[in-house]
């Protein structure tokens, strides 16, 4: 399947298969998985980045573990809505992910503030140590991000 738009993403996957949203940061991949029926979006893991081989291995696990067939990868879209290096890094990423497992459905969505958003909760809602804060903060900014997914589609 290749990249697909958002709207268009639950067509191409099977009935009651989660979802799985990535942020991609410099130095992790936030994790995050749906629910069967596509309403929540759960944080799940976060894998350190080494070698996109076994980043992706471990990628391909966690979606293979929950039978997971579609993601959703964060666009870092500047805030005047142009794509810059970092969007060419996600986009980059995507293709590599087709490339080794050509039958998933990815699609990207726009998330800006998402990880500022994340910080705002975690420092006041929860009340998070900073350096707690620093082990959660990418795979709660992937949650954060297939939400926003799970609620357009919804």
């Amino acid at each position: 399947m290749p990249v697909v738009d958002i709207i268009a993403l639950p067509a191409a996957l099977p009935a009651y298969t989660p979802l799985v949203g990535l942020d991609l940061g410099e130095k992790t991949i936030g994790v995050a998985v749906s629910d069967t029926t596509r309403l929540i979006a759960s944080p799940m893991a976060l894998i350190r980045k080494s070698k996109f081989t076994e980043d992706a291995a471990a990628l391909f696990k966690l979606m293979d573990d929950r039978g997971a067939r579609g993601l959703v990868i964060g666009l870092p879209v500047n805030m005047d809505g142009t794509e810059g290096p970092r969007c060419q890094s996600s986009r980059a990423f995507a293709r590599n992910i087709l490339r080794l497992r050509p039958d998933l459905s990815i699609a990207f969505w726009d998330e800006r503030l998402s990880t500022a958003a994340v910080n705002r909760m975690l420092i006041g809602e929860a009340d998070v140590t900073r350096a707690r804060r620093a082990e959660l903060v990418d795979k709660a900014a992937a949650a954060y991000i297939l939400q926003g997914v799970l609620d357009r589609l919804g």
